[in-house]
């Protein structure tokens, strides 16, 4: 019997082999979209919550109607302003660690730098989602209420971050850095946890090395 260099079981391109080795790379990446994608949408969810939850505890300045359409604030020293923006930062700390440590369970720890990326993007987005719906819920009500209501009329009106509603979509820049709060500390959560992580590796790892003119492979049993 002749020996031959060939294995008889070789793997031919396009074989088993091969097909094997192309979804083990696709796999990865079909996980690392599938939960960048969910770790964004989840994102817009938590800021549309976060935008009701600012609208139930953050309070609204009163205004006196003082004419067809125009009204003025009650009180010019009233704190309501830098209250309902400080609401509105607690709920961006809390709603974007809820982002990081959940983005970060989903795709981060298996995944890394895409659903990292949708960490950041999803923040943002939930911040946005955020103030669009604080700012609009209830300002339609109060505009017809400026147009309709006798003067004297007192108005709560709604909430508006830095005091400035003119932007629909994009806040204005007194406002970017209660926006930043979302993305600041979803980024955050994720970079304390992989910090954690890498300390929390390292005494194992320092101790696996072997030292200096040690031999470096394992003897056998009963030597």
């Amino acid at each position: 019997m002749s020996i031959t260099g060939e294995y008889p079981f070789e793997p031919r391109p396009g074989g088993p082999g091969g097909g094997s080795d192309q979804a083990s790379v696709a796999s990865p990446l079909v996980g690392s979209l599938v939960s960048s994608l969910v770790i964004l949408l989840g994102s817009g969810l938590i800021g549309l919550a976060g935008g009701l939850a600012w609208t139930s505890f953050a309070p609204r300045a009163v205004y006196v109607v003082v004419g067809r359409g125009s009204a003025n604030v009650v009180n010019p020293e009233t704190s309501a302003f830098i209250a309902a923006d400080a609401w509105y930062c607690l709920i961006g700390v809390a709603g974007g660690l809820v982002i990081g440590l959940a983005g970060y369970l989903l795709g981060v720890r298996r995944y890394g730098p895409a659903p990292m990326a949708a960490i950041l993007a999803g923040g943002v987005l939930a911040a946005l989602a955020a103030r669009w719906l604080g700012e609009n819920q209830g300002l339609h009500q109060f505009n017809r209420q400026l147009l309709t209501t006798s003067q004297g009329t007192l108005l709560h009106a709604p909430l508006a971050l830095a005091g400035d509603t003119a932007a629909a979509v994009w806040p204005p820049n007194a406002s970017l850095p209660a926006v930043a709060f979302w993305p600041l500390a979803a980024c955050t959560v994720v970079g304390g946890i992989v910090l954690i992580k890498v300390l929390r590796d390292r005494p194992a790892r320092a101790y696996g090395r072997p030292r200096h003119g040690e031999a470096q492979f394992s003897s056998y049993p009963g030597q």
